[in-house]
């Protein structure tokens, strides 16, 4: 992970979006379930269909960083605020929370296999190119991103090495996590969000 601002304090200049979708969401388990199916639905939008590995990696990060702040960033009566930009070639999904006193650690811990929870941040680290977190400008809070570079076909650019079997169950199971809402793409909201 690189670090979140540079020696000099001028953070750099990104360049400018190709595409960017932008939305509060209350600092809820259901705004960060909305969150993450409004992302996904974007990028099909954008291009990039449901089960492409684009969409599903930044569909799987967007619901651990949203989960994040949910639970680590909330202040009663705030909301907390998703970016996702394309800027050549790179996607980069930004959350932001209003919480400035918890930050996550520069390097995720590494996980207990017993534990329930705690490997969030070990997933999106294994699935981004990079990540990091930044103050929020402006105001209190921070903001957790993630970049994912891509070919101009929709791929990941970079080539992961295959991960191992307690980072396979862990992926599997936060998979199958996601999948648990009933009705999560188009083609199911039509059934009344009962598949047939």
């Amino acid at each position: 992970m690189k670090s979140a601002t540079p020696p000099n304090g001028h953070m750099p200049q990104r360049p400018a979006p190709e595409r960017e979708f932008t939305m509060r969401f209350t600092s809820t388990p259901r705004g960060a379930r909305l969150a993450r199916r409004l992302v996904s639905h974007r990028l099909n939008d954008w291009g990039h269909p449901y089960t492409t590995p684009v969409n599903e990696t930044l569909t799987l990060i967007t619901a651990e960083l949203s989960a994040n702040a949910v639970r680590h960033g909330h202040v009663p009566g705030r909301d907390f605020h998703v970016q996702l930009t394309l800027a050549e070639d790179t996607f980069r999904i930004e959350v932001t929370d209003t919480r400035a006193e918890k930050r996550p650690p520069a390097s995720p811990p590494a996980a207990d296999s017993l534990s329930e929870s705690g490997r969030g941040l070990l997933l999106v680290a294994a699935l981004a190119d990079d990540w990091g977190v930044s103050p929020r400008p402006a105001a209190p809070g921070k903001t957790v991103w993630a970049k994912l570079h891509v070919r101009p076909q929709g791929h990941p650019l970079t080539h992961r090495v295959a991960p191992g079997p307690t980072e396979l169950d862990l992926l599997l199971t936060t998979a199958s996590l996601l999948r648990d809402d009933l009705g999560s793409r188009p083609e199911d909201a039509s059934h009344g969000g009962r598949r047939q």
